[in-house]
């Protein structure tokens, strides 16, 4: 046998090797059978009913003169053309937030109430109705003797300002009212 007759007989035995593992697969599939037969037997579960679509009800929205559903709601009766004054010269608790600052004690001189407030620097200082504290516009409108009441400007999310009262109450732990 030359070279060139062994590559003739190289595809034939490849088709003869397929053959015979192809006839490997072949066995006995009577459980195949008997199983699609089964199922095939069975009765078919019923059909559900086509649902009924309710017809169409228009609803004519009577209320134009209300706030419209889509826009947010805006609770606070101080909002509006509420912004802060950029021309103001800001006074020196301005510069603090108000965390930082604690209420110390009380004051009464000439018939005013002052209220002492510690920075975070250590430093007391004292401020009366009128005077701003805090980061947000906070204006001291009370003081009295258990702490003092801010109306600050904050920003409202939807790009404009309201005022909200804010509590500032006196420290009532020593250990805190004595240290920075």
């Amino acid at each position: 046998m030359t070279w060139r007759g062994g590559l003739r007989i190289l595809p034939r035995a490849g088709v003869l090797l397929a053959a015979a593992a192809l006839a490997g697969c072949g066995h006995d599939m009577s459980d195949l059978h008997q199983f699609v037969q089964k199922v095939q037997a069975r009765p078919a579960p019923p059909v559900q009913p086509i649902p009924q679509i309710k017809p169409y009800e228009s609803y004519t929205y009577a209320d134009q003169n209300l706030r419209s559903p889509f826009q947010p709601q805006v609770d606070q009766p101080e909002a509006g053309n509420v912004r802060p004054d950029a021309n103001r010269n800001k006074e020196y608790l301005e510069q603090f937030p108000l965390d930082s600052l604690t209420m110390v004690g009380t004051i009464k001189m000439g018939g005013t109430r002052y209220a002492l407030i510690r920075d975070s620097d250590g430093l007391v200082h004292r401020v009366s109705r009128g005077n701003y504290m805090g980061q947000n516009d906070g204006r001291i409108v009370k003081v009295g003797s258990d702490g003092l009441t801010l109306r600050e400007i904050v920003p409202d999310g939807l790009g404009g300002y309201v005022k909200r009262l804010t509590h500032v109450a006196l420290a009532t732990d020593n250990s805190k009212a004595g240290k920075p």
